[in-house]
């Protein structure tokens, strides 16, 4: 090893986070909430299983800011689609 070598998370790690968020994904559509709730909450734990996925597999933690600007507009276009179908999906009878 290099002296620049930081030691980070392993992928098993985060293979067992993902795990775990896809069991929280699932428990929410049993869980006693509204379906705009549920809604909200399995979007926002897809949201941080993806940000795991591109940081630590996808290697994109180890690149230069840049990355993060050019990734800045499609979260943002991603997020506005999901705000805007909400009340479709959460709302429906």
């Amino acid at each position: 090893m290099n002296a620049t070598h930081k030691p980070g998370v392993g992928y098993v790690t985060i293979w067992v986070y993902l795990l775990i968020l896809v069991a929280a994904g699932v428990a929410v559509l049993g869980a006693p909430v509204s379906k705009t709730v549920a809604v909200v909450l399995i979007f926002g734990v897809a949201v941080v299983k993806a940000t795991l996925v591109i940081r630590h597999y996808m290697h994109v933690r180890q690149q230069p800011l840049m990355i993060y600007a050019m990734l800045t507009i499609p979260v943002l276009l991603a997020i506005a689609m999901t705000l805007a179908l909400l009340p479709d999906i959460g709302l429906r009878p």
